[in-house]
């Protein structure tokens, strides 16, 4: 699962973003997502990465009272909400405090896009959170995906309110806006996208959903330079077909759109008596092992309704309006133009179609087509795949990740496994990168372009004497960087960077791309004075101290540096967003080097900058306002301290603004944390993060509760270590409740927090963490709250999280794992909260219900809150309301009013382990602790809002 941070954050087009389905990522998008998630890695994952949100700072003017009461939301019939005085008890969506409720209601601050030439930029506005209507509306779940039938996309999206045009001034400022202006009132706009030479928009306007026919999404076009918008299509029974790809530009003046077929009838109905039984086989004893996706598809009426909805004509149309249909119908999930817009890369997937396996594995068919619609030839036809292995780094077998190279104007280049696509496999070459011009004139074969023996991971193309290659293996977490001349055979390949994918300390960066004229990005080289070849190196700079990002000057030939920036380590956090000085061909000088730069303090949310070479001066282009102003000013530190097997831990302390340690003594606690896995000790114990960064406060983030008087300790690092041929889980207990013992003690020898007031919490495998700690660690906490959680994991027999082998395999680290096998154990209040429509792999609403009932069943103090219509994250503003209110309650109820004696802290107790007995004795200014002094390092918090 992936959510991204709720303050604002730029971002650039691939190869710097990750795209979002509310808008179309054109190469100079800049959405809502942290720089460091965004740049191109020199050591690409090795399977889908996973990004944790991360919770962030506040201050108060002064601490708000713990109130008693709540508040009962009452909603009308336009989905908005009142609210009155509620008991504890009562039913209904209920709201938090006001001093949470403001916090989560503060305006969103725009998403920004730079024009492909950077010269305007695009504000797009946003809305708060959605009601709880807009999540209510049917939706069809088939194949792994979620769709609005109404719409024709994907449901629940989120989407813009307007767009704005700001030119960029030559000193660096933004001109006055221009609102993009010519659509209905109340539209709703996805998939913003720039035509490449920047003088017009397109995107899709949506209107009132309770209209069938409105409610279809069609495409639209403005003009950048009068801000004025219109339909594209003459014809008003056209629509786009959002479900996967949906429209491209081809040119200046051409898109090319998936579209709704005009045969199209009504949709498949669902027969009152099915024709026969649901059968699955396995008569050819195939070894087929699947982790526990969910919507699938269920029968074949559910394989016709995908086809209805998913399948799309393309249709080629100009800025004039003329169209035309290119192409059979088919259910096409991609369309990507050659770099010089002569040919089409499409992609589509068909029958058989698969009842245990998401569309993402259904056959697919790559084809290649000129950019009039004239069919050239088959790429390949991949069949089902449901059998790829459970094991990090197995692949589908066949031509995989075909793309355009970057810097030709029609070649292409894919991977090939030759392991038969499972990672348990010993072969060498493990990968076989190959490449072939776009049409073959003499039946050429494809061209060996480089062999791998580890998992290919990607290719960052500069020109033909320079190309970077990148290969990885998790098990080992090794990864490689290759410099390969794609031209010159005769150049022998030769290894770059040969490293720990988990060791921060040691990433030398990633190199910055430039845009060429054909709008595509290959790697920048920069001209100096003397001899040499150079790139651009943008790195995090992971220090002992936090991280310092850094830009680098870097020789691919002899391997020498030379830092031409910095960030300010001393109070901000600086990082390199884009390079601005990238449009055109050639060698770019570096006196002519122009770079986006974002700045943030503890206090001070993001802004960005212009930074220009030789004299490095920063212009501020934005100037956001805080986006809740009452918490200006908080206390935060990044800590550091030991397990008692020596491993480094980090964490981030949050304290009330005004809050003094001497004076008011220790505080209520809440621990929001989630688990990570590492190989080494060494890369455990990596500081990752700055403590200068801004902390932005998500909707359901645990540092509301600061707001309430609260210490937070956010993102304590829990590493699950397995070094060598051990496997980290098999000592997953054991791990997490030493590193959950180190955490406590620390935030109790440092006077902040009260020994018997310490919850914990956190979302998905936080959850599943938090559960695990109240069986084993329950000396620790007063009580937990877990959302979203998996608890048995007999439920996911084939894998979970980063454990790779089966319950069969390893049946006692499962068992173990589980806390639903300990719930006998669990004596300390745990609030479960679950959305009913979890759609994530694993964490299925069932494991929240089936935990609870065994429970209650040991007569555990627990309560569960199941969201109606809300997946594994909660979007919707009553359930994240209620789901502050249900938390706060548990905290004031357990916690804050807990009177109980702990066990763990009392150091005279002879069950307390013991250094749970100098944790307590240091806090009270004896013990072995007495006089340490921490460092103040830090790892990023990885708490999901």
């Amino acid at each position: 699962m992936s959510l991204h941070r709720v303050y604002h954050r730029f971002s650039c087009s691939p190869p710097y973003s990750l795209t979002l389905l509310s808008h179309k990522l054109s190469p100079f998008s800049l959405p809502l997502h942290p720089p460091a998630l965004l740049k191109l890695p020199l050591r690409p994952p090795s399977r889908p990465m996973r990004f944790h949100s991360v919770s962030a700072s506040s201050r108060l003017p002064k601490l708000a009272p713990l109130a008693s009461l709540s508040e009962k939301v009452v909603g009308d019939s336009n989905g908005s909400s009142t609210s009155e005085i509620e008991d504890t008890e009562g039913n209904g969506y209920c709201l938090p405090p006001k001093e949470i409720r403001d916090i989560v209601d503060a305006p969103p601050l725009p998403v920004l896009s730079f024009s492909p030439q950077r010269d305007k930029i695009l504000f797009l506005k946003r809305r708060s959170l959605p009601p709880l209507s807009d999540l209510a509306k049917p939706e069809e779940k088939l194949a792994g995906i979620r769709i609005d039938g109404n719409c024709n996309a994907r449901s629940r999206m989120s989407f813009y309110t307007g767009i704005g045009i700001h030119c960029l001034m030559d000193d660096g400022t933004l001109g006055p806006e221009k609102e993009v202006h010519g659509f209905p009132d109340g539209s709703k706009i996805n998939f913003v996208s720039w035509s490449r030479d920047g003088h017009h928009l397109s995107f899709s306007i949506r209107g009132d959903e309770d209209d069938e026919s409105n409610s279809k999404m069609k495409l639209w076009v403005a003009d950048v330079e009068t801000g004025n918008a219109r339909p594209l299509f003459q014809s008003p029974d056209l629509y786009l077909n959002a479900i996967f790809d949906n429209f491209v530009w081809v040119d200046d003046s051409t898109l090319l759109v998936c579209t709704i077929p005009a045969t199209r009838g009504a949709p498949p109905k669902k027969p009152l008596v099915p024709s026969g039984p649901k059968i699955q086989s396995n008569e050819e004893q195939s070894v087929i092992q699947v982790r526990t996706f969910q919507d699938l598809l269920k029968d074949e009426y559910d394989a016709d309704l995908f086809d209805y909805y998913c399948t799309s004509q393309l249709v080629l149309v100009s800025l004039d309006g003329k169209m035309k249909p290119i192409g059979p119908p088919a259910v096409y999930t991609s369309m990507d133009p050659s770099p010089d817009r002569k040919y089409f890369m499409i992609t589509s997937i068909h029958r058989p179609y698969s009842f245990i396996v998401p569309c993402g594995r259904f056959p697919k068919k790559v084809d290649l087509w000129t950019c009039n619609g004239k069919f050239v030839r088959e790429l390949c036809d991949l069949p089902l795949a449901e059998d790829i292995p459970i094991a990090f780094n197995s692949v589908r077998k066949g031509k995989r990740s075909i793309n355009w190279r970057a810097d030709k104007p029609s070649t292409l280049y894919w991977a090939e496994t030759q392991d038969g696509g499972d990672a348990k496999v010993e072969v060498s070459p493990r990968d076989i990168i190959y490449t072939e011009p776009a049409e073959i004139v003499n039946g050429e074969q494809p061209e060996v372009l480089h062999v791998l023996d580890l998992r290919y991971g990607g290719i960052s193309w500069c020109d033909d004497s320079l190309a970077l290659v990148y290969e990885s293996w998790y098990k080992t977490r090794r990864t490689k960087t290759w410099v390969i001349a794609p031209g010159n055979k005769e150049i022998t390949p030769r290894i770059l960077f040969d490293r720990s994918s988990e060791d921060a300390y040691s990433d030398p960066g990633s190199p910055m791309m430039r845009r060429t004229d054909n709008g595509t990005y290959v790697i920048a080289k920069i001209k100096k004075e003397d001899e040499g070849t150079f790139l651009l190196l943008n790195g995090s700079g992971a220090t002992p101290e936090g991280n310092v990002p850094f830009l680098d000057l870097f020789d691919i030939n002899t391997g020498n540096k030379e830092r031409i920036w910095e960030s300010d380590k001393e109070k901000y956090f600086e990082t390199v967003v884009a390079l601005m000085s990238d449009n055109g061909e050639g060698e770019l000088p570096i006196d002519q080097l122009k770079v986006l730069t974002s700045k943030e303090s503890k206090t001070e949310n993001t802004q960005y900058y212009i930074q220009s070479w030789p004299d490095k001066k920063a212009v501020q282009i934005t100037n956001f306002p805080h986006p809740y102003p009452q918490l200006a000013a908080l206390q935060k530190e990044m800590i550091k301290y030991q397990r008692k097997d020596g491993v480094q831990l980090t964490a981030t302390l949050y304290l009330p603004p005004s809050y003094d340690p001497s004076k008011d003594g220790p505080l209520p606690c809440l621990v929001w944390s989630y688990p990570g896995e590492f190989k080494s000790k060494e890369a455990a114990g990596q500081v990752r993060g700055s403590p200068n960064e801004f902390a932005g406060i998500g909707p359901t983030s645990a540092l509301l509760w600061l707001a309430r008087g609260f210490a937070i300790l956010s993102g304590p690092t829990i590493p699950i270590i397995g070094e060598g041929d051990e496997e980290a889980n098999d000592r997953y207990v054991e791990q997490l409740v030493a590193s959950a013992e180190a955490a406590v003690e620390e935030v109790i020898r440092r006077g902040v927090a009260d020994s018997n007031k310490i919850a914990v919490g956190g979302h998905s495998y936080g959850a599943f963490m938090t559960a695990n700690l109240l069986a084993h660690a329950p000396h620790l906490f007063c009580c937990g709250i877990a959302r979203s959680g998996a608890y048995n994991r007999t439920l996911t027999p084939f894998g979970f999280q980063n454990e790779d082998r089966t319950l069969w395999e390893a049946t006692g680290t499962y068992v173990e794992m589980s806390p639903f096998m300990s719930a006998n154990k669990i004596k300390k209040p745990i609030l479960l909260i679950h959305g009913e429509e979890d759609n994530n792999s694993g964490t299925l609403t069932m494991q929240s219900d089936r935990f609870f009932n065994a429970l209650k069943g040991h007569g555990a103090l627990c309560r569960l809150v199941i969201l109606p219509f809300e997946s594994h994250g909660y979007s919707a503003r009553e359930s994240i309301m209620h789901v502050l209110w249900e938390t706060d309650r548990w905290l004031q109820q357990y916690c804050v009013n807990n009177l109980e004696k702990s066990v763990s802290l009392d150091p005279t107790n002879d069950e307390a382990p013991k250094e749970t007995k100098d944790a307590a004795l240091s806090a009270s200014g004896g013990g072995p602790n007495r006089g340490l002094e921490q460092d103040g390092s830090h790892l990023t918090p990885r708490s999901l809002l």
